[in-house]
């Protein structure tokens, strides 16, 4: 019965319009709203692009050890070491070599190692686009990059595909109301933690699916 109950008003609570933000979602390709960059990794071989750095270099241990919104990062490196500039704060970074799939949203200037693309937003988009949303839509996009993977020896994602990949942009409103109700359940999900593993597990995967009924806009 509780199941029932808890399942009937996250369907309340989650219910869009039918036409899922009101007819004014604007679909565009990735590479119209971000500018698209890989990461890299400075050479281990001199001691003074890591000794005393202080700038945050990200791995996927950041993310494995610390979760998905990330402020420091367990290693950092000199200004010796950065090539041109850092990527500014509130960029996204997602795997698209060999841990696919897998994303952050950083709130510093930073670099990440060369399995990471950043996306970060173009000036032109502006405050059109609520950077907690997208990073919430990118648990979308993490399983379309699983299931775009180049075929060879070394596993990657299809960037060209990756590129024209489009994405809805509702209008700004209706993204803040989809980020205040998916932080309430994440606030949720981090409160149940403490429960029997059986549920835990049943909250997780009721998270998961009305997060991306959720964000599933009809194009």
């Amino acid at each position: 019965l509780r199941q029932k109950q808890y399942k009937y008003y996250l369907n309340k609570l989650l219910s869009f319009e039918n036409d899922g933000g009101g007819g004014l979602v604007q679909w565009l390709e990735m590479q119209e709203v971000f500018d698209i960059r890989n990461g890299y990794t400075p050479s281990k071989a001199k001691a003074e692009y890591w000794e005393g750095g202080n700038i945050p270099w990200f791995r996927m241990e950041d993310i494995r050890t610390n979760g998905r919104m990330l402020s420091d990062s367990i290693q950092h490196i000199t200004k010796q070491a950065v090539k041109g500039k850092l990527f500014p704060a509130n960029s996204i970074i997602v795997a698209t070599t060999a841990t696919i799939g897998e994303h952050a949203l950083i709130t510093v200037d930073c670099l990440a190692n060369q399995q990471f693309t950043f996306l970060t937003k173009k000036q032109t988009v502006g405050n059109k686009l609520n950077m907690k949303f997208f990073y919430y839509y990118m648990f979308i996009v993490d399983e379309w990059c699983k299931e775009h993977v180049n075929s060879s020896s070394f596993a990657s994602v299809d960037m060209a595909a990756f590129r024209k990949l489009k994405i809805p942009i509702p209008p700004l409103e209706e993204q803040e109301r989809i980020v205040g109700i998916l932080d309430k359940f994440d606030e949720l999900v981090s409160d149940i933690s403490l429960g029997i593993p059986a549920e835990i597990q049943m909250r997780k995967k009721q998270y998961e699916y009305y997060r991306d009924k959720l964000l599933r806009f009809e194009e």
